[in-house]
């Protein structure tokens, strides 16, 4: 039978200025450690360390533009388009435009801050 998930639970981003991480599938929402779902909201101006983590990550961008750099460059993924990293790969996401963004990542297997690895840690 289909599982109803009625809400996503707020969870805390990096970066500044905050942005809003509203987690509907994953550690924290549903206690899935396969995969991660969640819906973001940066505002103009947001970034956040860079970070190689140990999972890959799937980015589909809703509105405005994310930025994302990488060693060796960098790309800007605008609504309607969708960027793939792979685990180990450092990556550092921003929306430095006007309209900041708004976005769906996809994390497998699930986001977990430790599996992270900022380049704060």
């Amino acid at each position: 039978m289909p599982q109803l998930i009625e809400t996503a639970s707020r969870v805390t981003a990096a970066g500044t200025p905050p942005k809003t991480i509203d987690e509907y599938v994953g550690r924290v929402n549903t206690g899935a450690e396969n995969v991660s779902v969640a819906h973001m909201r940066s505002p103009s101006g947001w970034a956040e360390p860079g970070q190689s983590p140990e999972f890959e990550e799937y980015t589909l961008v809703l509105r405005g533009e994310l930025r994302v750099e990488y060693d060796g460059g960098e790309l800007t993924v605008a609504a309607g388009q969708a960027v793939h990293t792979a685990p180990g790969e450092w990556v550092r996401y921003s929306s430095p435009g006007p309209e900041g963004a708004e976005y769906v990542a996809v994390c497998l297997p699930a986001f977990e801050i430790g599996a992270a690895h900022r380049d704060d840690d």
